[in-house]
């Protein structure tokens, strides 16, 4: 099994991230030994949406190591999650996952769709 090489990486992970990342892989025994997954699908308010999971590695994967911690994105989702930036913010109030994605033409206010 080969993973897509790629000088540059599809997606860029935080430090604050790549923390919550090393947390919740801590925190439950099911996800050791997984990456976290970014992806995006049909739906949301804006046609596609963003979403993440702890997965395991697949042959044709594009894998970000950053901050100590690995993160895949399929490619469908890389074409457009390429240049995307994951923030965590742990703020009482809009606090989470954050994604920044210079291929979004229009955001909903959510944070969780977009349009192309």
């Amino acid at each position: 099994m080969s993973t897509a090489i790629s000088t540059e990486p599809v997606i860029s992970i935080t430090e604050n991230a790549a923390g919550q990342i090393r947390h919740l892989t801590a925190q439950d025994t099911k996800n050791t030994g997984k990456f976290l997954r970014v992806y995006v699908e049909q739906g949301g308010c804006s046609g596609m949406q963003y979403a993440m999971t702890f997965d395991e590695k697949r042959a044709d994967d594009f894998a970000t190591d950053m901050h100590g911690v690995s993160v895949l994105v399929d490619p469908f989702s890389a074409q457009y999650l390429r240049g995307t930036v994951v923030d965590f913010n742990d703020a009482l109030t809009g606090g989470g996952f954050k994604i920044s994605n210079p291929n979004a033409k229009q955001s909903c206010g959510c944070g969780k769709s977009f349009e192309t």
